[in-house]
């Protein structure tokens, strides 16, 4: 017999208000944060364990992502990642809902994408509750460095932010875009 009740992790995942200080998301961060130290600390020269780190990390089976070190984030598994990934140095993945990236992406040194969001109302922060949007990156964009990509954003096939974007709308398919907050500047 079900008895309706949800997990956080669900409720997360589902876009929910959720406590991120539940046992079992406490869990996954520091399972996720101790692979990001494991990847963080290898050579380069490494690159079988290296690839067998991201692909426990990102729960892919996927050959060709490259992550450049430093890497950050929350919870790798909520990370989907196609072929032909690269994320360049310091880039962080708050991903507390999925994170979706399609085939050859490029990911610029510094670039952070987030997922999770916090209540405007300042009691219910202090009561710890959180929510998360998914964000989606289509096939064959490029991600210039220093951008930020916020909750429920959508990004294009094709399409270019520029670096230090600020990115919290939608960015339709084959465009160049730039700014803080980013707008489209020209088709491609």
């Amino acid at each position: 017999m079900m008895t309706g009740i949800r997990s956080e992790r669900e409720k997360m995942l589902s876009g929910e208000s959720y406590f991120a200080m539940d046992a079992e998301l406490v869990k996954m961060r520091r399972r996720a944060r101790s692979i990001c130290r494991q990847l963080n600390a290898l050579s380069d020269d490494d690159e079988q364990e290296r690839k067998a780190l991201i692909r426990s990390l990102f729960c892919t089976e996927s050959e060709n992502v490259w992550v450049t070190s430093p890497f950050h984030c929350d919870y790798g598994v909520n990370i989907k990642v196609g072929e032909r990934v690269l994320f360049n140095f310091n880039c962080v993945v708050l991903d507390c809902a999925e994170v979706h990236i399609g085939d050859n992406v490029l990911i610029g040194p510094g670039v952070h994408i987030y997922t999770g969001q916090h209540p405007l109302d300042a009691a219910r922060r202090v009561k710890g509750e959180c929510s998360a949007r998914s964000v989606v990156i289509g096939a064959d964009v490029w991600i210039g460095g220093g951008a930020i990509i916020c909750p429920g954003v959508r990004i294009g096939k094709g399409s270019v932010i520029g670096a230090g974007s600020v990115v919290t709308r939608d960015i339709p398919e084959g465009v160049v875009c730039a700014g803080n907050p980013c707008r489209v500047l020209r088709k491609l």
